[in-house]
């Protein structure tokens, strides 16, 4: 390469480099505000970051990916949580969890009732910013270990079983539920659910419309509030509202139930 080559290379290099910064900053500044959403700021959520800072929620936890990294990220917690839970778990950590059994060290903060309200309503918030995918994964708790969104291999068997542990996994089920016999985490353990659940829907108690196990599973997974498991107040409030968030009838397409529901139906 000559000297002229050189130089031309360098000229042309420069001035593609700086063409494409100036349009990707164009591009940002133009889409910035739809994606932070900034035009939702209400009073609530104001509060709810005023009761976030006051409290040094971040000393533990993560937003955005921003944090301690001691306690899960919160970017999405209302969508994988749902309110009910949140309000009841913000109330009492210790109701859910305790330190000598889970090592969750959560403390009780006091919060009142609209602090509660407040703090849901800023991480709402927060989950609605377009964030392009962060965080990379579904909240973590111990006892399941979840597969990343998108990493399913081509190779996978094609079976309904094998597809349906992956929605398992992928949706972050794992999550909320361990599949280990007797392990509580937010909701109770899938261990045995395809047994109990046909035991379940022959039982006087049961107040739900399913006939068979398999349109329990469904019911519990599109409709969690029709009928809360005993024992009364552990999976949902006092009205009647079940912890699980109601959000799989609009995230959750049809293939991918059935194929989740084949595979709960091998936990016996």
């Amino acid at each position: 390469m000559t000297k002229a080559d050189t130089r031309r290379f360098f000229v042309l290099g420069t001035l593609l480099c700086t063409v494409a910064f100036i349009v990707l900053t164009v591009d940002s500044h133009r889409t910035v505000v739809a994606r932070e959403h900034s035009r939702a700021l209400g009073d609530d959520v104001r509060r709810g970051l005023r009761v976030w800072g006051v409290y040094n929620c971040e000393n533990c936890h993560t937003l955005l990916g921003e944090g301690s990294y001691y306690a899960p990220d919160l970017t999405q917690i209302v969508a994988q949580r749902g309110v009910p839970y949140l309000q009841a778990f913000l109330a009492d950590p210790s109701a859910f969890y305790s330190e000598e059994e889970h090592r969750r060290l959560m403390p009780t903060l006091g919060l009142s009732a609209q602090e509660i309200d407040d703090a849901i309503a800023f991480l709402g918030w927060v989950g609605g910013i377009d964030t392009l995918g962060w965080p990379p994964r579904p909240i973590r708790v111990s006892g399941m270990p979840t597969r990343l969104p998108g990493t399913e291999t081509a190779s996978a068997a094609s079976d309904p079983v094998t597809q349906g542990r992956q929605v398992f996994d992928a949706t972050g089920c794992g999550a909320c539920h361990s599949l280990e016999p007797g392990v509580m985490l937010v909701g109770p353990s899938l261990a045995g659910i395809a047994r109990r659940a046909e035991e379940r829907v022959q039982d006087a108690a049961y107040t739900g419309s399913a006939q068979d196990a398999e349109g329990y599973l469904r019911e519990s997974i599109f409709e969690p509030s029709a009928f809360l498991a005993p024992p009364a107040g552990k999976h949902g409030t006092a009205d009647g509202l079940s912890y699980m968030p109601g959000i799989y009838t609009n995230t959750l397409d049809p293939q991918a139930a059935d194929e989740l529901v084949a595979y709960l139906l091998t936990l016996q």
